[in-house]
């Protein structure tokens, strides 16, 4: 358990048996931990140092442990402490790399992967590095065979961990199945998503080091092939284009759990209108004909006393529906 301050198993059994007695001397801890003498006394210097015990004077020597609040919490503190100047170093020795990196060595700024399955594997483990946030647009077709079927559960991990995750949707995304689950699900972890017309590309940025862009060519019905873009003013671009997207973008809008006053399906049907999805396109994901989705938002109209589709997500809005 207290590996993570720098004890050792047997450090940490000779600490826990020192609290239990609150004082004792080297024999009676190395007969409570049936060690031999030398490696208890290692233990005992090594607390010592931590601050966790004092050596009192006289004879026989006793060992009295420091209370763990105090004692435990002050060792954490210089932890920390190093660890902040471990995270300063690192910023640090990151603008070193970068500024050699950009130019030194041009050819190896750009890697190919080829295979869905190295594609796939090189995607997962570039979001598991990541440390701050990923961003990304989204477009059909995928590399993974689930598609929008089930959730990343890459992301919702990364999401519970902290990591943020911000991803724009090409307005075609909306059509496909699972769509809107799988993105309603990644909302309620955290995910930040916005709805764009004719995204360029599918792109994917971890933090400011790395992105990874598709290969697609005419006529491929899956994604086979990516580029890694490693530090370099092509990936200074990739963030920057990314950014001025976002701006540009229509947030969606997730809507709450069914109420008395909304339904299920009127509240994926709030969801896809929030987002842009035409008549067709939420028609398409809840299984309805345009016809009876216009029905819907007639009756949405006249709940709630509005004229325009506009008023209706203000509305909503305003009721806490979404």
């Amino acid at each position: 358990m207290l590996e993570a301050i720098g004890l050792s198993r047997q450090d940490e059994m000779v600490y826990d048996a020192l609290v239990r007695r609150t004082r004792a001397t080297l024999t009676e801890l190395v007969h409570d931990c049936h060690l031999p003498v030398a490696g208890a006394r290692r233990a005992l210097r090594t607390l010592v140092d931590l601050g966790l015990a004092t050596r009192s004077a006289g004879r026989p020597v006793r060992y009295v442990a420091v209370s763990p609040d105090s004692g435990l919490e002050a060792v954490l503190r210089e932890r920390e402490a190093g660890l902040h100047d471990v995270r300063l170093h690192i910023r640090t020795l990151m603008k070193m790399y970068r500024a050699g990196a950009r130019f030194a060595h041009p050819g190896e700024l750009i890697e190919v992967v080829s295979g869905r399955d190295e594609v796939n594997h090189r995607w997962v483990q570039m979001q598991q590095n990541t440390s701050a946030q990923m961003r990304g647009f989204d477009r059909p077709p995928y590399a993974a065979p689930q598609g929008h079927t089930e959730s990343n559960h890459v992301e919702l991990a990364l999401l519970k961990r902290g990591v943020k995750y911000r991803v724009i949707y090409d307005k075609s995304a909306l059509e496909l199945p699972g769509w809107l689950e799988d993105v309603t699900t990644g909302m309620r972890h955290g995910e930040q998503a916005r709805i764009a017309a004719d995204l360029p590309m599918k792109l994917a940025i971890s933090d400011d080091r790395l992105a990874m862009l598709p290969l697609m060519r005419p006529g491929d019905e899956a994604l086979t092939a990516s580029y890694l873009i490693h530090p370099s003013p092509l990936l200074d671009a990739l963030v920057a284009l990314f950014e001025a997207t976002w701006t540009r973008s229509v947030p969606v809008q997730h809507t709450g759990p069914a109420t008395q006053e909304l339904s299920e399906e009127e509240a994926r049907l709030l969801t896809l209108l929030a987002a842009g999805a035409t008549d067709q396109a939420a028609g398409r994901v809840l299984g309805w004909s345009e016809r009876t989705v216009q029905r819907h938002v007639t009756k949405l109209m006249r709940r709630v006393g509005a004229r325009t589709r506009f008023q209706i997500a203000m509305e909503a809005t305003r009721r806490g529906w979404i």
